[in-house]
Protein backbone atom coordinates (compact mmCIF):
# COMPACT_ATOMS: atom_id res chain seq x y z
CA UNK A 1 0.00 0.00 0.00
CA UNK A 2 2.89 2.28 1.22
CA UNK A 3 4.76 1.40 -2.07
CA UNK A 4 1.71 2.02 -4.71
CA UNK A 5 0.82 5.77 -2.58
CA UNK A 6 4.81 6.37 -3.19
CA UNK A 7 4.68 5.66 -6.85
CA UNK A 8 2.25 7.62 -7.77
CA UNK A 9 3.17 10.80 -6.10
CA UNK A 10 6.58 10.28 -8.19
CA UNK A 11 4.58 10.31 -11.22
CA UNK A 12 2.57 12.98 -10.31
CA UNK A 13 5.40 15.31 -9.55
CA UNK A 14 7.29 13.70 -12.78
CA UNK A 15 4.35 14.85 -14.95
CA UNK A 16 3.57 17.96 -13.08
CA UNK A 17 6.99 18.88 -14.23
CA UNK A 18 6.93 18.03 -17.62
CA UNK A 19 3.82 20.03 -17.62
CA UNK A 20 5.21 23.29 -16.37
CA UNK A 21 8.42 22.93 -18.79
CA UNK A 22 5.88 22.54 -21.50
CA UNK A 23 4.07 25.67 -20.37
CA UNK A 24 7.03 27.74 -20.51
CA UNK A 25 8.54 26.33 -23.62
CA UNK A 26 5.01 27.74 -25.29
CA UNK A 27 5.73 30.92 -23.46
CA UNK A 28 9.48 31.07 -24.92
CA UNK A 29 8.59 30.33 -28.18
CA UNK A 30 5.36 32.74 -28.37
CA UNK A 31 7.88 35.53 -27.96
CA UNK A 32 10.64 34.40 -29.84
CA UNK A 33 8.30 34.03 -33.01
CA UNK A 34 7.04 36.74 -32.33
CA UNK A 35 9.70 39.19 -31.48
CA UNK A 36 12.41 37.05 -33.32
CA UNK A 37 14.66 38.38 -30.38
CA UNK A 38 15.84 35.90 -27.65
CA UNK A 39 16.10 38.50 -24.88
CA UNK A 40 13.09 40.38 -25.24
CA UNK A 41 11.53 35.75 -25.37
CA UNK A 42 12.58 35.74 -21.63
CA UNK A 43 10.79 39.25 -21.24
CA UNK A 44 7.44 37.64 -22.68
CA UNK A 45 8.04 34.70 -20.20
CA UNK A 46 7.61 37.37 -17.13
CA UNK A 47 4.10 38.95 -18.68
CA UNK A 48 2.59 34.90 -19.18
CA UNK A 49 4.34 34.62 -15.28
CA UNK A 50 2.14 37.71 -13.93
CA UNK A 51 -0.67 36.83 -16.00
CA UNK A 52 -0.83 32.93 -14.85
CA UNK A 53 -0.33 34.18 -11.01
CA UNK A 54 -3.36 36.65 -11.56
CA UNK A 55 -5.44 33.64 -12.76
CA UNK A 56 -4.24 30.57 -10.27
CA UNK A 57 -4.99 33.10 -7.92
CA UNK A 58 -8.62 33.61 -8.55
CA UNK A 59 -8.99 29.59 -9.50
CA UNK A 60 -7.39 29.27 -6.11
CA UNK A 61 -10.05 31.25 -4.49
CA UNK A 62 -13.11 30.47 -5.90
CA UNK A 63 -13.06 26.76 -7.36
CA UNK A 64 -14.48 25.23 -4.63
CA UNK A 65 -17.20 27.57 -4.48
CA UNK A 66 -17.96 27.74 -8.14
CA UNK A 67 -17.74 23.53 -8.42
CA UNK A 68 -20.21 23.14 -5.26
CA UNK A 69 -22.76 25.88 -7.22
CA UNK A 70 -22.59 24.38 -10.29
CA UNK A 71 -23.40 20.58 -8.69
CA UNK A 72 -26.36 22.61 -6.87
CA UNK A 73 -24.99 20.86 -3.50
CA UNK A 74 -27.00 21.94 -0.16
CA UNK A 75 -25.05 21.83 2.70
CA UNK A 76 -26.39 19.81 5.32
CA UNK A 77 -25.52 20.16 9.11
CA UNK A 78 -25.16 17.14 11.57
CA UNK A 79 -29.14 16.48 12.66
CA UNK A 80 -29.44 16.25 8.68
CA UNK A 81 -27.94 13.32 8.50
CA UNK A 82 -26.13 11.97 11.25
CA UNK A 83 -24.71 8.79 9.96
CA UNK A 84 -22.72 10.79 6.65
CA UNK A 85 -21.57 13.41 9.72
CA UNK A 86 -19.99 10.99 11.89
CA UNK A 87 -18.70 8.80 8.83
CA UNK A 88 -16.65 12.00 7.46
CA UNK A 89 -15.95 12.77 11.63
CA UNK A 90 -14.26 9.88 12.69
CA UNK A 91 -12.57 9.69 9.09
CA UNK A 92 -11.39 13.62 9.46
CA UNK A 93 -9.83 12.25 12.85
CA UNK A 94 -8.07 9.95 11.37
CA UNK A 95 -6.49 11.41 8.49
CA UNK A 96 -5.94 14.00 10.73
CA UNK A 97 -7.91 16.85 8.43
CA UNK A 98 -9.60 19.54 9.95
CA UNK A 99 -13.69 18.63 9.76
CA UNK A 100 -14.98 19.92 5.81
CA UNK A 101 -18.09 21.07 4.95
CA UNK A 102 -20.32 18.40 4.09
CA UNK A 103 -22.67 19.26 1.05
CA UNK A 104 -25.42 16.54 -0.81
CA UNK A 105 -26.23 16.42 -4.05
CA UNK A 106 -30.41 15.91 -4.82
CA UNK A 107 -29.47 13.37 -7.48
CA UNK A 108 -30.23 9.81 -7.99
CA UNK A 109 -26.90 9.53 -10.10
CA UNK A 110 -24.08 7.39 -8.14
CA UNK A 111 -21.76 10.07 -7.79
CA UNK A 112 -19.05 12.05 -5.26
CA UNK A 113 -16.31 14.47 -5.25
CA UNK A 114 -14.15 17.10 -3.13
CA UNK A 115 -13.15 20.14 -3.57
CA UNK A 116 -11.44 23.44 -1.69
CA UNK A 117 -8.43 25.86 -1.75
CA UNK A 118 -6.48 23.30 1.11
CA UNK A 119 -7.94 21.36 4.16
CA UNK A 120 -8.59 24.27 6.36
CA UNK A 121 -11.87 25.25 3.23
CA UNK A 122 -12.71 21.88 1.84
CA UNK A 123 -15.76 20.36 1.21
CA UNK A 124 -17.17 17.01 0.33
CA UNK A 125 -19.90 16.19 -1.51
CA UNK A 126 -21.98 13.14 -2.41
CA UNK A 127 -25.32 12.52 -4.32
CA UNK A 128 -28.36 11.16 -2.91
CA UNK A 129 -28.55 8.05 -4.92
CA UNK A 130 -25.10 6.88 -3.83
CA UNK A 131 -25.69 7.63 -0.08
CA UNK A 132 -29.07 5.52 -0.68
CA UNK A 133 -26.95 2.79 -2.56
CA UNK A 134 -24.17 2.14 -0.29
CA UNK A 135 -23.45 0.04 3.08
CA UNK A 136 -21.35 1.28 6.10
CA UNK A 137 -17.64 0.30 5.16
CA UNK A 138 -18.98 1.34 1.61
CA UNK A 139 -19.70 4.57 2.78
CA UNK A 140 -16.35 4.78 4.35
CA UNK A 141 -14.23 3.98 1.55
CA UNK A 142 -15.89 6.67 -0.56
CA UNK A 143 -15.32 9.32 1.82
CA UNK A 144 -11.80 8.22 3.07
CA UNK A 145 -10.99 8.64 -1.08
CA UNK A 146 -12.80 12.40 -0.83
CA UNK A 147 -10.67 13.27 2.12
CA UNK A 148 -7.49 11.42 1.03
CA UNK A 149 -7.56 14.20 -2.04
CA UNK A 150 -8.31 16.78 0.97
CA UNK A 151 -5.35 15.34 2.70
CA UNK A 152 -3.09 15.03 -0.23
CA UNK A 153 -3.66 18.48 -1.57
CA UNK A 154 -5.33 17.32 -4.82
CA UNK A 155 -8.00 19.79 -4.16
CA UNK A 156 -5.20 22.29 -4.86
CA UNK A 157 -3.03 20.95 -7.32
CA UNK A 158 -6.13 20.16 -9.68
CA UNK A 159 -7.13 24.26 -9.25
CA UNK A 160 -3.57 25.17 -10.51
CA UNK A 161 -3.31 22.90 -13.32
CA UNK A 162 -6.87 24.03 -14.75
CA UNK A 163 -5.37 27.66 -14.53
CA UNK A 164 -2.19 26.65 -16.00
CA UNK A 165 -4.47 25.32 -19.39
CA UNK A 166 -6.25 28.23 -19.39
CA UNK A 167 -3.32 30.44 -19.43
CA UNK A 168 -1.66 27.91 -22.29
CA UNK A 169 -5.10 28.49 -24.16
CA UNK A 170 -4.49 32.15 -24.18
CA UNK A 171 -1.00 32.21 -25.32
CA UNK A 172 -2.23 29.80 -28.42
CA UNK A 173 -5.43 32.47 -28.88
CA UNK A 174 -2.65 35.30 -28.94
CA UNK A 175 -0.18 33.96 -31.57
CA UNK A 176 -2.51 32.55 -33.63
CA UNK A 177 -4.52 36.25 -33.25
CA UNK A 178 -0.76 37.92 -34.44
CA UNK A 179 -0.31 35.32 -37.09
CA UNK A 180 -3.46 37.02 -39.06
CA UNK A 181 -2.68 40.67 -37.83
CA UNK A 182 0.30 42.03 -38.40
CA UNK A 183 2.24 38.95 -39.24
CA UNK A 184 3.46 40.27 -42.59
CA UNK A 185 6.50 41.81 -40.59
CA UNK A 186 7.38 38.90 -38.74
CA UNK A 187 7.35 36.58 -42.19
CA UNK A 188 9.78 39.22 -43.88
CA UNK A 189 12.11 38.96 -41.16
CA UNK A 190 15.37 37.40 -41.95
CA UNK A 191 15.71 36.06 -38.27
CA UNK A 192 13.16 34.17 -38.31
CA UNK A 193 12.03 32.48 -41.51
CA UNK A 194 9.28 30.42 -42.59
CA UNK A 195 10.17 27.14 -40.42
CA UNK A 196 9.95 28.97 -37.14
CA UNK A 197 6.72 30.79 -38.35
CA UNK A 198 5.49 26.98 -38.97
CA UNK A 199 7.06 25.62 -36.09
CA UNK A 200 5.22 28.39 -34.44
CA UNK A 201 2.11 28.07 -35.54
CA UNK A 202 1.70 24.42 -35.12
CA UNK A 203 2.58 25.24 -31.47
CA UNK A 204 -0.38 27.12 -31.19
CA UNK A 205 -2.71 25.00 -32.77
CA UNK A 206 -1.06 22.07 -30.59
CA UNK A 207 -0.78 23.03 -27.36
CA UNK A 208 -3.72 23.29 -25.96
CA UNK A 209 -4.38 19.74 -26.71
CA UNK A 210 -1.23 18.44 -25.31
CA UNK A 211 -1.58 20.88 -22.17
CA UNK A 212 -5.26 18.96 -21.58
CA UNK A 213 -3.85 15.58 -21.92
CA UNK A 214 -1.04 16.13 -19.33
CA UNK A 215 -4.30 17.18 -17.17
CA UNK A 216 -5.86 14.08 -17.47
CA UNK A 217 -2.94 12.38 -17.11
CA UNK A 218 -2.67 14.28 -13.80
CA UNK A 219 -5.93 13.63 -12.73
CA UNK A 220 -5.76 9.82 -13.61
CA UNK A 221 -2.45 9.55 -11.37
CA UNK A 222 -4.57 11.17 -8.11
CA UNK A 223 -7.34 8.97 -8.10
CA UNK A 224 -5.00 6.03 -7.90
CA UNK A 225 -3.37 7.89 -5.37
CA UNK A 226 -6.60 8.69 -3.11
CA UNK A 227 -7.32 5.13 -3.81
CA UNK A 228 -4.64 3.81 -2.21
CA UNK A 229 -5.07 6.78 0.54
CA UNK A 230 -8.27 6.28 1.28
CA UNK A 231 -7.85 2.11 1.72
CA UNK A 232 -5.12 3.23 4.03
CA UNK A 233 -6.70 5.10 6.18
CA UNK A 234 -9.99 2.39 6.45
CA UNK A 235 -7.57 -0.66 6.34
CA UNK A 236 -10.37 -2.02 4.24
CA UNK A 237 -10.06 -1.36 0.58
CA UNK A 238 -12.32 -4.00 -0.41
CA UNK A 239 -15.57 -0.89 1.36
CA UNK A 240 -14.38 1.30 -1.51
CA UNK A 241 -13.73 -1.10 -4.05
CA UNK A 242 -17.58 -2.47 -4.16
CA UNK A 243 -18.36 0.90 -4.05
CA UNK A 244 -16.56 1.78 -7.32
CA UNK A 245 -18.57 -1.63 -8.29
CA UNK A 246 -22.12 0.15 -7.70
CA UNK A 247 -20.65 3.29 -9.69
CA UNK A 248 -19.69 1.57 -12.69
CA UNK A 249 -22.58 -0.27 -12.90
CA UNK A 250 -25.02 2.91 -12.64
CA UNK A 251 -25.60 4.03 -16.01
CA UNK A 252 -27.43 7.30 -15.38
CA UNK A 253 -25.41 10.18 -16.08
CA UNK A 254 -24.79 13.31 -13.29
CA UNK A 255 -27.16 16.33 -14.35
CA UNK A 256 -25.64 18.69 -13.06
CA UNK A 257 -22.08 17.73 -14.24
CA UNK A 258 -20.26 19.15 -16.96
CA UNK A 259 -16.67 18.63 -18.50
CA UNK A 260 -15.16 21.73 -16.67
CA UNK A 261 -16.21 19.60 -13.69
CA UNK A 262 -16.26 15.95 -14.39
CA UNK A 263 -12.43 15.26 -13.12
CA UNK A 264 -13.31 16.29 -9.67
CA UNK A 265 -15.85 13.48 -9.00
CA UNK A 266 -15.21 9.84 -7.90
CA UNK A 267 -15.92 8.61 -10.87
CA UNK A 268 -16.78 10.06 -14.72
CA UNK A 269 -20.14 11.89 -14.06
CA UNK A 270 -20.67 12.19 -17.85
CA UNK A 271 -21.44 8.58 -18.82
CA UNK A 272 -21.31 9.17 -22.65
CA UNK A 273 -18.10 8.20 -23.68
CA UNK A 274 -18.12 5.76 -26.76
CA UNK A 275 -15.48 4.78 -29.20
CA UNK A 276 -12.01 2.94 -28.94
CA UNK A 277 -10.95 2.17 -25.82
CA UNK A 278 -7.63 3.17 -26.01
CA UNK A 279 -8.54 6.66 -27.39
CA UNK A 280 -11.69 6.98 -24.58
CA UNK A 281 -8.31 6.19 -21.97
CA UNK A 282 -6.47 8.63 -23.80
CA UNK A 283 -8.94 11.62 -23.09
CA UNK A 284 -10.77 10.45 -19.45
CA UNK A 285 -10.77 12.40 -16.59
CA UNK A 286 -10.42 8.84 -14.63
CA UNK A 287 -8.49 5.66 -14.95
CA UNK A 288 -10.42 2.71 -15.53
CA UNK A 289 -12.77 1.69 -12.84
CA UNK A 290 -11.96 -2.17 -13.15
CA UNK A 291 -8.20 -1.64 -12.95
CA UNK A 292 -8.83 0.50 -9.99
CA UNK A 293 -11.10 -2.19 -8.41
CA UNK A 294 -8.54 -4.38 -9.46
CA UNK A 295 -5.43 -2.58 -7.08
CA UNK A 296 -7.48 -1.98 -4.27
CA UNK A 297 -8.39 -5.58 -3.68
CA UNK A 298 -4.34 -6.76 -4.98
CA UNK A 299 -3.79 -4.37 -1.26
CA UNK A 300 -5.64 -7.13 0.21
CA UNK A 301 -3.88 -10.33 -0.76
Amino acid sequence: MYNQIAQNKRNTWFILILFISFFMAVGYGYGYVYTQNKEQSVGFLGIFGIVAIIYAMISYFSAGKITLAIAHAKEIQKQDNPMLYRTIENLSIATGVPMPKIYIIDDTALNAFATGRDPNHASVAITKGLLDQLDKSELEGVMAHELSHVQNYDIRLQSLTVALIGLIALVSDMFLRSMFYGGSRRRDSKQGGGIVILIGFALALLSPVIAKLMHLAISRQREFLADASGAMITRYPEGLARALEKIKADKEPLEVANKATAHMYIENPLRNEQGMKWLNSLFSTHPDTDERIARLRGMSN
